[in-house]
């Protein structure tokens, strides 16, 4: 080729491709979303709501360069399979996992696409990822608690109602997924001469027997596991501690729903956390370098109205505490 006829060509080859790229609409990635809540669960909505906006914050809008695909479980074993099987067969570019069982699903079906996690107690202890530090797989995320948080709880508990002497952990096998909080209450409640009993629940019959089961001696209380069968049923499980008249620590939303109190992180802030991971892996990022990170701020909820009809007086201490009093 001639001097004259390459630099003719090369010319060209400067000017046409920059017109084409101005003309191209920016590429649409695709998320899954895997919940183990009910889509019509107040609390659910919440959670998708915050994660919408903080990918907003990060450039990403749903229908115009992202799609989000979202499947709820409900707390039912059978749909996180059913539902992570889908999620996985669309190949999405990344997926949002909550809580452990949903990351178990999709780990069965997948050790490809990235995986980001939220309401997960013990990742490496259930063998999500190697390390905090260095998950080293496809999963990554936002761990929701470790084994002195729950040892906390049993105290906080025995502070507000000091005539508690038996307590029953609520859960159901199936979702609650981890014994290390059982572990830890246990331990906490060796140390204030409490005794605990494992009350493992599938049904709304179940709940109410277990609660039933855990009122007809004097000093009961209760003892709710974050998991996503206890967050679908928490009516069920607070109206039930209320006719029974038995104190209840869990998450946030069943303190706000009725229950006693809550000493937790702020669960719609560090799902929403996730987006930041879901927005580093879109741009590049692989979820093997990027750690795990744990919540750092908790909270107490009193529900001083639920206090008042249980016959308890909350200490000034504890009151000087809270972050929320529910009047």
């Amino acid at each position: 080729m001639r001097r004259r006829e390459f630099i003719a060509v090369l010319g060209g080859a400067a000017v046409l491709p920059l017109t084409g790229y101005a003309q191209q609409p920016e590429r649409m990635r695709r998320v899954g979303a895997l919940m183990g809540f009910s889509e019509q669960d107040p609390f659910a909505q919440s959670l998708v709501s915050a994660f919408t906006q903080a990918l907003g914050r990060f450039g990403w809008v749903e229908g115009n360069n992202l799609r989000t695909d979202y499947r709820f479980a409900a707390g039912d074993p059978a749909l996180y399979k059913a539902y992570a099987e889908e999620l996985v067969g669309l190949a999405p570019d990344a997926i949002l996992a909550s809580p452990a069982p949903a990351v178990a699903a999709l780990r069965q079906r997948t050790h490809t696409i990235p995986i980001v996690f939220s309401f997960v107690p013990d990742p490496v202890g259930l063998g999500f990822v190697q390390s905090l530090a260095r998950p080293g797989g496809n999963i990554t995320g936002f761990a929701s608690f470790d084994a002195p948080l729950m040892g906390k709880w049993l105290q906080l508990l025995k502070e507000v109602a000091p005539r508690v002497t038996r307590v029953a952990e609520i859960f159901d096998p199936d979702t609650a997924f981890s014994p290390l909080p059982k572990r830890e209450i246990e331990a906490a409640a060796a140390a204030l001469g409490i005794t605990v009993t494992l009350a493992p629940v599938y049904d709304d019959a179940a709940i109410e027997e277990a609660i039933a089961t855990q009122a007809r001696e004097p000093g009961g209380g209760l003892i709710i596991l974050p998991d996503s069968f206890n967050e679908t049923h928490r009516d069920v499980i607070v109206d039930g501690a209320a006719r029974h008249g038995l104190p209840l620590i869990g998450t946030p939303q069943f303190a706000r729903a009725g229950g006693l109190m809550s000493y937790l992180y702020d669960p719609i802030a560090l799902h929403a956390q996730a987006a930041s991971y879901i927005d580093r892996i879109l741009t590049g990022a692989s979820p093997a370098d990027l750690p795990v990170q744990r919540p750092t701020k908790f909270s107490l909820i009193i529900n001083l109205k639920t206090a008042k009809a249980l016959g308890l007086t909350v200490p000034p201490s504890v009151l000087d505490l809270a972050d929320e009093i529910i009047e």
